[in-house]
């Protein structure tokens, strides 16, 4: 006989077949008085299930003008901050914008705002 898992009745099992994530810590590196330079620093590599970005978080969103440009579901794992990068299996680059808990679900997970990272090169 199997062991069903730990959870409640009431809980839909979470998949995480889209991709994979790496979550990056920032810091900038420069001397004082020059322009920040970035180092970013490996924090934790974890897959995903794409979500679909809800029209009242997109207008939200643009209210603040900022551009979402994708939201991902991840396992609750590790401390993601909005002051980290992530970088996903094609080599996008994107800033944590919001992190949300999601609620029934299982294992426990979170919903991430991300933002694309552009450099303005003068």
């Amino acid at each position: 006989m199997h062991k069903a898992p730990d959870r409640n009745k009431n809980r839909v099992t979470q998949s995480f077949n889209d991709g994979v994530v790496i979550f990056y810590t920032t810091e900038d590196i420069a001397k004082p008085g020059y322009a920040p330079q970035e180092k970013m620093t490996e924090k934790i590599k974890l897959r995903y299930e794409e979500q679909r970005l809800g029209i009242n978080r997109l207008y939200a969103a643009k209210q603040n003008n900022i551009n979402i440009e994708r939201v991902i579901r991840c396992p609750a794992a590790g401390n993601i901050t909005n002051q980290d990068m992530a970088k996903t299996e094609d080599g996008q680059e994107y800033r944590v914008e919001s992190i949300q808990s999601v609620n029934d679900v299982w294992p426990t997970c979170v919903d991430i705002a991300l933002t694309k990272q552009v450099q303005n090169v003068v």
